[in-house]
């Protein structure tokens, strides 16, 4: 296996993946033998360094489709391709971050991070440079040998976001990953996010059901609806970057957040979040 790269903050890595997703469906079968179609034909596609975010209400599919295209689940029908390439298992240069931490609290912060150079078996003193490089830039220098129970919230997915990013994935995926999080923290860690992207322009892949968190954060919103869960509608966010949380008051930005919820409205989307 190869070593991971030294984290360079701000390099941009020109590693990055396309994703194209065709026909893609998933039923599951109860124990009483009734099946249920949690997505239909869904086909989209996730540009090389692009930010594309998922938005949809609870139930809708959106983790699912996430879980196929890192390889956790095997879908029903419709393929993925990877820079070309039909996807046949997990794909290589994956990063995920979950809406839960999963910190393991008997191990420390450094060691969380460390997790994935142990079942890579890559070269684990370059990796410790890279994780404490990662975990100064996120804000927790210092706390490297605290464990996940000692810290808040935001801290500690702050630790995950590093795990993920430890052996410079080129594609990033991400389910609902501050849903969990007070406002503030959200928004800052939003801030951090698209810090992130815009120095390593990254493949991102973003599960949300916030439509401002979506708007704020995307080069495209794929709106997506249940019952099967499928994808109504695609926009392209023409917002200037770097953007701070003063595009919010614009009506540019207004603008989008209408149509979205225009796209909710027309779909019965609306009460379903």
């Amino acid at each position: 296996m190869m070593a991971p790269t030294t984290f360079e903050p701000d390099r941009v890595t020109g590693r990055t993946s396309s994703i194209v997703v065709e026909g893609l469906g998933k039923t599951f079968t109860s124990e009483e033998g009734d099946v249920l179609a949690a997505l239909k034909d869904v086909s989209f596609e996730i540009r090389a360094g692009e930010f594309l975010s998922l938005l949809g209400p609870s139930g809708c599919g959106k983790s699912t489709i996430l879980r196929i295209i890192s390889g956790l689940e095997r879908p029903t029908a419709g393929q993925i391709t990877i820079d070309g390439e039909p996807m046949t298992g997990a794909p290589p240069n994956l990063g995920i971050v979950f809406q839960r931490d999963v910190l393991l609290d008997w191990r420390t912060i450094i060691d969380n991070v460390l997790l994935p150079v142990e079942f890579t078996g890559g070269n684990k003193a370059e990796a410790r440079k890279a994780a404490m490089s990662l975990l100064s830039l996120y804000g927790l220098k210092g706390f490297e040998n605290r464990y996940p129970w000692e810290l808040s919230g935001g801290m500690r997915q702050r630790a995950s976001i590093c795990r993920a990013l430890l052996l410079d994935p080129a594609f990033l995926v991400m389910d609902e990953p501050f849903g969990a999080l007070d406002a503030l923290t959200r928004d800052e860690l939003n801030l951090e996010l698209q810090s992130l992207w815009e120095r390593t322009r990254k493949t991102v892949l973003f599960v949300t059901h916030g439509i401002s968190e979506a708007v704020f954060l995307s080069d495209r919103v794929a709106v997506m609806a249940a019952s099967p869960g499928r994808i109504v509608e695609i926009i392209d966010i023409d917002l200037p970057r770097s953007r701070d949380f003063s595009v919010r008051a614009t009506a540019k930005f207004g603008s989008y957040v209408d149509q979205i919820r225009m796209v909710f409205e027309r779909h019965g989307l609306f009460g379903r979040q």
